[in-house]
């Protein structure tokens, strides 16, 4: 009975603690899209009214424009960049063993423990010691510099949960390492590179510190939001904007959950099946 009384009051002492912190870490999030449709340039309670004039406005801005097709580009770049080193490095990791394999991995992944601006500075200092120019390339360099171990830590799981005698099978069957590779692996990590594809896509669209120490003139979009938060006239536009973003990042986060859970799934139904053929 006293057991039966303590689970139930753990339970509702975690669910309360579970509500403050969701309160706690959405509060400011919702409080985006509320002031985006404010009809007021103050960003104070209370609300003067109801309005969609600040995401019109956004279409007839050049400069976010601009900042949007750069950050579009630096994104998808360090999308595919990353999810092809993170792909090589994850197979590597799970197939293969070599001297110093664990040390390797960990300094591959440091930069997710590593402070953004220590990243930032000095790969300032690299690229201008080496004579390179800013611009959307070094933001690039940057961006594939933290967004690897992100696709790593992702991909790993997939090729970690691939059974190998369906690999060993093909090559029974005469298969070529590249066909092998094409025809079986490929397709069974596939939900994995689109979840690797999709989260360092937004990581790298969303991200600023690094993009404001080494953009050029080209400006990123997050490295434009901060240059207008000077203004206080341009506080509304910025939140419609911070809305569309907002809701742009939680689907592509979201579809990328979905795809990994699907790749959890397939191989999970692999190793099942592969066992009944044993």
């Amino acid at each position: 009975m006293m057991r039966s009384l303590s689970r139930y009051v753990s339970a509702r002492w975690l669910a309360a603690y579970a509500v403050a912190y969701m309160i706690f870490l959405y509060a400011p999030v919702i409080l985006l899209p509320l002031f985006a449709f404010n009809d007021a340039t103050v960003i104070a309670f209370p609300l003067s009214g109801y309005t969609t004039k600040w995401f019109d406005l956004l279409w007839t801005t050049d400069a976010l424009h601009s900042a949007v097709r750069n950050s579009a580009f630096v994104a998808i770049s360090t999308a595919f960049i990353s999810t092809l080193l993170g792909a090589c490095a994850a197979r590597a990791a799970a197939n293969h063993s070599f001297p110093g394999k664990k040390g390797i991995m960990g300094f591959i992944m440091l930069p997710l423990v590593l402070p953004e601006i220590i990243v930032a500075v000095a790969l300032l200092v690299m690229l201008m010691q080496l004579g390179m120019s800013l611009s959307l390339w070094t933001v690039i360099v940057g961006h594939v510099l933290i967004c690897t171990p992100f696709s790593i830590a992702i991909l790993s799981s997939a090729f970690a949960g691939m059974e190998a005698s369906l690999e060993e099978a093909s090559f029974d069957l005469g298969e070529t390492r590249w066909g092998t590779f094409r025809r079986v692996t490929l397709p069974l990590i596939m939900p994995g590179i689109i979840s690797s594809l999709l989260i360092t896509f937004t990581i790298s669209l969303d991200e600023f510190i690094i993009a404001f120490f080494l953009t050029g003139t080209d400006v990123t979009l997050p490295v434009y939001i901060w240059s207008q938060l000077r203004f206080p006239s341009k506080l509304p536009s910025i939140m419609a904007l911070g809305t569309i973003l907002l809701v742009a990042s939680v689907s592509l986060l979201f579809i990328a959950e979905l795809f990994r859970r699907r790749a959890v799934r397939r191989q999970g139904m692999d190793a099942e099946s592969t066992q009944g053929m044993v």
